[in-house]
């Protein structure tokens, strides 16, 4: 599949200032979150803007320059979740991994100019941290909109999940790993996957393995066996 990637965007509608959207096919505005800043890949955070969500993509609009804009259809995204481990980022905020068309040339600048088509991720701050949870919700919803085209012999082996990382339960790793991981901060980072990163659904199947109902069914085989003999 063709991914987009992150891009510019600049359609305002006159007056309100809102972005133009494709009512004529289907999208709709799902909501809007005034007062949140955005930060692309490793680079600073920028000024304040208004982020919209669509049934179809994420619109981030600059409050300061109207000539600035972001846009990234969820189709692109493959991961979104909410991160409040101030060792992973200074800010509580959304954090979402994008889709990027690969090439020879990696480098997300070029002589200076930021490439927005080779940006993989996006982090989202909003000046309300409470309305994190809001957020994630909304983005689940629209990405449940917006499936992953699988082929048919992919159908069986696609992963669809979303968790809450509390829930987790994983072997190894240490307390001391830097990166922010769905698996080692269990209390700061809720997630959703809209594709099928195996690294991604591995502690998915280790909370199954290690789930305690397995444990309490296979006593009960074990005494059901007792009872026959």
């Amino acid at each position: 599949m063709v991914v987009g990637g992150l891009r510019e965007f600049a359609l305002r509608r006159s007056g309100d200032g809102s972005p133009a959207l494709d009512e004529s096919n289907g999208e709709e505005l799902m909501h809007v979150q005034p007062s949140v800043a955005v930060a692309l890949g490793s680079r600073s955070v920028e000024s304040p803007g208004t982020l919209y969500i669509t049934s179809r993509k994420l619109i981030w609009l600059s409050d300061v320059d109207v000539a600035k804009g972001y846009a990234v259809d969820f189709l692109s995204i493959s991961l979104h979740a909410v991160s409040r481990d101030p060792q992973t980022y200074s800010s509580p905020c959304i954090y979402t991994q994008i889709e990027v068309v690969e090439d020879d040339e990696d480098d997300t600048e070029s002589a200076g100019v930021l490439e927005l088509s080779k940006i993989r991720e996006m982090r989202l701050v909003p000046s309300d941290a409470t309305q994190l949870d809001t957020l994630f919700d909304v983005f689940c919803e629209c990405a449940e909109l917006n499936p992953e085209p699988v082929e048919e012999e992919e159908e069986e082996s696609g992963h669809n999940w979303v968790f809450s990382a509390d829930q987790m339960v994983v072997g190894g790793g240490g307390e001391e790993d830097a990166e922010w991981q769905i698996s080692q901060s269990p209390t700061s980072v809720i997630g959703h996957s809209n594709g099928g990163d195996e690294s991604i659904a591995q502690p998915m199947l280790e909370l199954r393995i290690n789930d305690q109902r397995f444990d309490d069914a296979e006593e009960m085989v074990h005494e059901s066996e007792t009872k026959d003999h």
